[in-house]
């Protein structure tokens, strides 16, 4: 019922979704071709985020905040917005740009066609599904988000005030 479990369930569910993805990766130094695998997917932060580009592709997952509402006499209610941070690499810009949009659009389908995450967390399609891709020039790396809220299991009070 945690926000960490959230981002444990997530996880899993999205590298369920990408992973048969064959995307390219940075060389890096010692390497002599181009590596291809499906996008990594972490919790929160990178391992190192000044080895951003060096880990790409991959998604991030981070909790940006939460809602917890116990009104008298209601259902309690409680929700999480997460944002997911996808990056990508390729030296072909039209490729790359294409890469990005359909690792965002695997995740995005396979949110949609589900709702239930963990068999607890149901993605809130009332909220919404917002989804961005960044502009800015940064090739050979593209980047791009998507901010979705999900519904969590409750917390019951355990003792009842009336005052």
């Amino acid at each position: 019922m945690t926000r960490s479990k959230l981002l444990n369930d997530l996880k899993l569910f999205i590298q369920d979704a990408v992973k048969d993805f064959r995307l390219p990766t940075a060389l890096q130094k010692g390497d002599t071709e181009v590596e291809t695998r499906p996008p990594e997917v972490h919790k929160m932060r990178l391992p190192n985020s000044r080895d951003a580009k060096k880990v790409a592709p991959y998604i991030l997952l981070q909790f940006v905040n939460g809602t917890d509402k116990q009104p008298h006499g209601k259902p309690s209610d409680s929700s999480a917005v997460i944002r997911i941070i996808y990056c990508v690499y390729c030296a072909n810009e039209e490729e790359g740009a294409a890469h990005l949009l359909n690792v965002m659009d695997a995740v995005r389908i396979r949110l949609l066609k589900r709702v239930v995450v963990g068999n607890q967390f149901e993605l809130d399609t009332d909220a919404g599904l917002d989804t961005v891709i960044y502009n800015e020039d940064t090739a050979p790396y593209y980047a791009g988000e998507m901010i979705c809220t999900f519904k969590l299991p409750t917390i019951e009070r355990e003792v009842s005030y009336d005052f």
